[in-house]
């Protein structure tokens, strides 16, 4: 009985317990929640007296007689925003720095030279363009340090920020893709019958490099560094992709003046070459008159590109990317089973890389990289490698007439630089202006075609030679 008494005594107490202690809870968060609130609360205030003071010291001192605080709210609003606008606009950055105004003048000059005056339009055009690009103040779109020490800063790739949209298309150039497609294009444009038919003319491709080393020199004791002097020298090979290729690998910081100058000078053949050409030669050379070539057969133009490519990779491994690329594009084109592809890279790819490519080369084309006294230097000793190639293969010409009986026209060695096929229709219109009954041009295609070739094994041998 005294046990039953006890547990109903516990049970009432534990029910009277459950009933009181959520009121006392109740009671006391409600007390702590006031308090708390009162706490914010007293910290808001001191916020929104601290900013008013804030504002009332910056604010110029002004009557606010007559106004409402909305309509000043709105006034010091309309200021600020200006203020931001102004700040972010290209103006500041052009009263801060004026070479950027100087910088975009001269993309407006390159850009009168491709439109107007039709300077190598397809890639100066882009070139110039995205020299505008790259030099208009806030805009972001490339970051030269993001390269810088010739590397590619993964970290900040991968974060994003600031990643403007030609750092990432410049990537194609640093890893060396876009001058490689180029040069697949090239091949599947390229005929190597005539210097299929007549192999001599691959010596006067090779003579027309010697503009290469010999500013290589020059560049080093002007006292350019080896990789910079590589660099420079590969403009006498009037080759633009091989010229931006070995650049971006050996002086991605010279890149801008360099590929400007190349392609510049790859315009300028018609008028830097016939002087040279004249100057070096008698009246009785230019009009000697050369045998037609023979035929050359589909078995020989299929075996022709996979023999070169096997050949120099053995010899040359550094080539082997511009080299393959090349011969890949040509047996495309000479197979006879890959005509689709052979337009394709003909025509969409060769289109797509070549905007990707200018645009790029012209973003580093930025005022530090391109307002100095070495871009002087550049373009000096771009214009004599260039001449330099152009006299070699005249000179090698006349020393090949002194032992062969049939005769070679000396200036069909002008056409071994690598400007295809510009260089070998110099030579045609100046050996017509001597003797009309004379044609130069499928003679003069042999050395230029052969020029694509030695320009990119002289890349090749400046790659192996002066170690990344």
């Amino acid at each position: 009985m005294k046990s039953l008494k006890f547990f109903f005594s516990l049970l009432l107490t534990t029910a009277m317990l459950s009933v009181a202690m959520p009121a006392m809870a109740q009671e006391q968060s409600a007390e702590v929640v006031t308090e708390a609130v009162a706490e914010v609360e007293a910290v808001a205030d001191a916020v929104v007296v601290e900013e008013a003071v804030k504002e009332a010291e910056v604010a110029p001192a002004q009557s606010t007689q007559g106004r409402s605080n909305e309509v000043i709210d709105r006034e010091f609003s309309v200021k600020k925003a200006l203020g931001d606008f102004v700040n972010q606009s290209a103006f500041k950055g052009f009263a801060e720095d004026w070479r950027y105004a100087v910088m975009i003048l001269v993309s407006f000059l390159l850009l009168y030279l491709a439109i107007v005056k039709k300077f190598e339009p397809l890639l100066l055009m882009p070139i110039a363009f995205g020299m505008l690009l790259t030099n208009l103040p806030g805009a972001g779109l490339f970051h030269a340090e993001l390269f810088a020490g010739g590397h590619v800063h993964w970290a900040d790739f991968a974060l994003g920020s600031g990643v403007g949209l030609l750092d990432y298309l410049y990537l194609g150039v640093k890893l060396g893709i876009y001058p490689c497609l180029i040069f697949i294009g090239v091949g599947a444009m390229t005929d190597f019958a005539p210097l299929i038919a007549n192999p001599k003319s691959l010596l006067l491709g090779a003579a027309a490099q010697i503009g290469i080393f010999a500013t290589f020199l020059g560049a080093l004791a002007l006292g350019f560094n080896y990789w910079e002097s590589g660099s420079i020298g590969i403009i006498g090979g009037a080759d633009g992709p091989t010229a931006i290729y070995l650049t971006s690998k050996l002086a991605p910081h010279l890149l801008g003046p360099i590929a400007v100058a190349a392609y510049s000078y790859m315009a300028l053949v018609p008028v830097i070459q016939p002087p040279i050409m004249k100057l070096l030669t008698t009246e009785k050379e230019r009009k000697i008159e050369m045998k037609q070539l023979r035929s050359v057969s589909q078995r020989e133009k299929i075996i022709f590109p996979i023999v070169i490519t096997v050949v120099i990779a053995i010899l040359l491994p550094s080539a082997a990317p511009l080299i393959g690329c090349l011969m890949l594009g040509n047996l495309m084109k000479e197979c006879g089973v890959t005509e689709r592809l052979s337009k394709t890279v003909q025509n969409e790819l060769m289109n797509i890389v070549t905007i990707f490519l200018g645009i790029s080369v012209g973003a580093t084309a930025t005022a530090d990289s391109f307002l100095n006294w070495q871009t002087l230097g550049i373009l000096t000793l771009g214009i004599i490698a260039f001449s330099f190639g152009s006299a070699s293969g005249v000179i090698l010409a006349k020393i090949m007439n002194l032992f062969s009986k049939e005769k070679i026209n000396p200036l069909i060695g002008s056409a071994g630089v690598s400007a295809v096929p510009m260089a070998a229709r110099v030579s045609q219109t100046v050996g017509q202006q001597y003797n009309p009954g004379n044609f130069l041009l499928m003679h003069a295609m042999g050395p230029n075609v052969a020029g694509v070739i030695g320009s990119a094994v002289a890349a090749g041998i400046l790659l192996a030679f002066l170690p990344l």
